[in-house]
């Protein structure tokens, strides 16, 4: 039977790959545009006062959260506000010593870039993690991290995919960096990630 396209197993593990491959080739060209805004980006991270701050919509919501986790558990106070509840009152969360990283693969995302009004009003720094160099989202940073890929991982070229393995590769990038930075070893990290079996290997109990 056909499905779309695929008529045997070998052909599903071989678009599989396909998939992977350009997952593969999106954090790749992430990598290798790695340079002065990157530094500037974690200089910034180094320097915050308050709270590192993800917003975004949608995928990009998604990824902001998993990398606010990140942060947090690595050293670097931090925490998501999704920029539609944003509109809706957490904009008070906000403070002009925090900094803002603010995801968006276009740019032009209407719900993000209210928020972002309402976060130069308060004063706070924006990082822009965005494919749109032009952009509005990018024209309002400070700094602005190119997020885009050869491609996404279907064969329209539409589905948030290797963008998304991108952008999270970066930020894990970013938090990782500031982590080693802040010298943050094991048992630092094992204060705030006491539970599970990381936290059991960690605390000798595993």
């Amino acid at each position: 039977m056909t499905h779309g396209g695929i008529e045997r197993q070998g052909d599903v593990v071989a678009f599989a790959r396909q998939v992977i491959d350009a997952e593969i080739a999106g954090m790749a060209a992430v990598r290798d545009r790695l340079g002065a805004e990157f530094e500037k980006a974690l200089q910034l991270v180094m320097e915050c006062q308050g709270k590192v701050i993800f917003t975004g919509i949608g995928k990009s919501g998604h990824i902001g959260r998993k990398l606010a986790a990140t942060f947090a558990s690595t050293g670097t106070p931090a925490f998501f506000v999704h920029a539609d509840e944003a509109l809706h009152g957490d904009s008070g969360m906000v403070e002009a010593r925090d900094l803002v990283f603010a995801i968006s693969n276009s740019g032009e995302t209407a719900e993000l870039l209210a928020f972002v009004q309402i976060i130069k009003k308060i004063g706070a720094p924006i990082i822009a993690m965005t494919a749109g160099l032009d952009s509005t989202l990018a024209k309002a940073a400070v700094v602005t991290l190119d997020i885009s890929v050869p491609k996404e991982a279907d064969p329209y070229d539409i589905v948030p995919s290797a963008s998304v393995a991108a952008t999270l590769a970066l930020g894990d990038a970013l938090a990782i960096s500031a982590m080693k930075l802040r010298g943050f070893g094991k048992d630092d990290f094992a204060v705030f990630h006491p539970g599970g079996a990381l936290g059991a290997m960690l605390l000798g109990n595993g």
